[in-house]
């Protein structure tokens, strides 16, 4: 923001013959920024949720969910995979819109308007996904636990083992913390950086005042 703090004094220093072009060209830099920041939100979901969705080309679930053999389980899952990529494709037009709204827009109160309602719309879409991460891993956990064959064994032993049990499942909560806490922190640097960013231009519209 070093280019608004010079306008900002360059500013002060001229007349009031020139307030009205400094004002105005410090509008249309901070208009500028704040386009390119949500275009830059837009690209990273569509980047985001590209990549989840070559990802899960190359994950082979087919016989893990064979060895399960609950049909109903399997429909359940599918379900909240296409649940899941309705809400964020529906989060990426969003974002669509509001880069649409904010490059057209040419009223300084719009502008605002809409810087608020994309970093609020930002952070529903962070906290949705940290939320799925979540629920699915807890889902993961119980199905293979709960109904693969394969886990036989193990819950033989645990239910003979009661303190087994609670070691297990604080291991697993662990774990989830940990998934949580890496993707908190991944989104916290990537959308969070450029949230900053928009506030900080949406706190200097304030000082502006046509």
């Amino acid at each position: 923001m070093k280019e608004l703090d010079l306008l900002k004094k360059d500013w002060k220093k001229n007349s009031d013959s020139f307030a009205q072009i400094s004002e105005t060209e410090i509008y249309k830099m901070i208009h500028k920024k704040s386009s390119s920041i949500v275009k830059w939100i837009l690209i990273i979901s569509i980047l985001e949720i590209s990549f989840w969705t070559f990802s899960n080309l190359f994950i082979n679930t087919d016989d893990v969910l064979k060895k399960i053999n609950h049909p109903e389980i399997v429909l359940a899952l599918e379900i909240l995979t296409y649940f899941n990529y309705v809400v964020v494709l529906i989060f990426v037009f969003i974002f669509y819109k509001n880069y649409q709204t904010i490059s057209t827009t040419v009223s300084t109160k719009s502008l605002m308007s809409a810087i608020l309602r994309t970093r609020k719309t930002v952070q529903y879409y962070v906290w949705y996904n940290l939320g799925m991460i979540v629920v699915t891993a807890i889902l993961s956990f119980f199905i293979a636990f709960v109904y693969n064959p394969d886990m036989a064994f193990i819950r033989e032993k645990l239910a003979i083992n009661g303190k087994a049990i609670f070691i297990t499942a604080g291991i697993l909560i662990l774990v989830t913390c940990a998934f949580f806490g890496l993707f908190w922190c991944f989104y916290r640097l990537l959308y969070g950086t450029l949230l900053r960013r928009l506030y900080t231009n949406y706190k200097e519209l304030k000082k502006i005042d046509f």
